[in-house]
């Protein structure tokens, strides 16, 4: 199985680190996986993208046009992806960053209000965890526990003791998603 995922939001949102975790949670799980971050040179503040495709198969190319996942945090980032998602696929997106929100009848939409747990955790770095966690409950296109591998594998050593507060993160994602 082949899912092509569209993650999308503002540069310092852990767009790119999201979908980098993501990438290399499928390599622990012994997955076909492409990893390709777009962002403009604002970098924090400005608009940023990563495709992600998880296969079981060898992926011919990591460019899409289309994506059976797009996860949208800001509302800039839904008015370009909302049409992109093909017919049937599912677009999740943050409540707290969306104005106007998803419209589209033959896709499944999702809301989590990510921002608002990650505040009521006390920790707006685990905002893009939180987010993942939902993707997971909704599309499982890895494992918790190629996840928690890979975050040991990611993230530089020192930061190994945030690990259980990443995965509980995940955890809370899990449960507040809301198909709208």
């Amino acid at each position: 199985m082949k899912t092509e995922i569209i993650i999308s939001g503002f540069g310092g949102q852990g767009v790119l680190s999201m979908g980098k975790i993501l990438a290399y949670s499928g390599l622990m799980e012994d997955k076909e996986v492409t990893w390709m971050p777009a962002y403009g040179p604002e970098q924090r503040g400005g608009t940023a993208n990563v495709t992600v495709i998880v296969s079981d198969e060898r992926i011919s190319s990591p460019i899409l046009s289309k994506y059976d996942v797009a996860i949208v945090l800001n509302q800039p980032s839904l008015d370009k992806f909302e049409q992109r998602v093909k017919p049937g696929g599912i677009l999740i997106y943050d409540g707290f960053g969306i104005i106007n929100p998803p419209q589209r009848k033959d896709i499944n939409i999702y809301r989590i209000d990510a921002m608002d747990k990650a505040a009521e955790m006390k920790n707006s770095k685990v905002f893009n965890m939180i987010v993942l966690g939902g993707l997971l409950k909704v599309c499982p296109v890895v494992s918790t526990d190629g996840l928690n591998k890979a975050l040991f594998k990611s993230l530089p050593e020192r930061h190994h003791g945030l690990i259980p507060l990443n995965m509980e993160a995940v955890g809370e994602g899990m449960k507040i998603i809301e198909k709208q």
